[in-house]
């Protein structure tokens, strides 16, 4: 089966709890619980990773992808969006497809992410949805 690593960056421990008016009132458990059951309707796997710590990201990244254990990242790099470049380069090297994902769009908060440019796309302001959209996209990228 198909492995995708599902990437939780900075803060989002705090979804459903503070900025409800642009994030919505799920937290991240419920997040994780959508995605798990996104993966199981497209029969793909995921690893599910969250930590406000970069170094921590850089090195799931790395360790998931020097053992081939995945075969595509979705991020949402949350409060890793901008000035994160050992975060950039570790995706960008990582040998497997990226999407980036957004619950809400940073650019209407004037937020443009230094993560978008190593992504093969990005996928914001579609809510819980686009966590589905960016692991069915995944899923078709590996296949062709």
């Amino acid at each position: 089966m198909t492995k995708i690593l599902v990437l939780h960056g900075k803060g989002m421990e705090m979804r459903g709890k503070t900025d409800t008016d642009i994030f919505g009132t799920m937290t991240l458990p419920e997040y994780d619980e959508k995605i798990t059951k996104y993966a199981s309707d497209l029969n793909v796997e995921v690893d599910i990773f969250h930590s406000n710590d970069v170094s921590e990201v850089i090195s799931k990244v790395n360790e998931m992808c020097s053992v081939k254990a995945i075969k595509g990242i979705l991020i949402n790099p949350a409060g890793f969006t901008v000035g994160n470049p050992t975060l950039e380069k570790a995706l960008k090297t990582a040998g497997v497809d990226v999407v980036e994902i957004h619950m809400s769009n940073p650019a209407r908060r004037g937020r443009i992410s230094d993560i978008a440019p190593v992504c093969r796309g990005v996928i914001a302001g579609m809510g819980i949805e686009g966590y589905k959209y960016g692991l069915k996209a995944l899923k078709e990228f590996m296949s062709n």
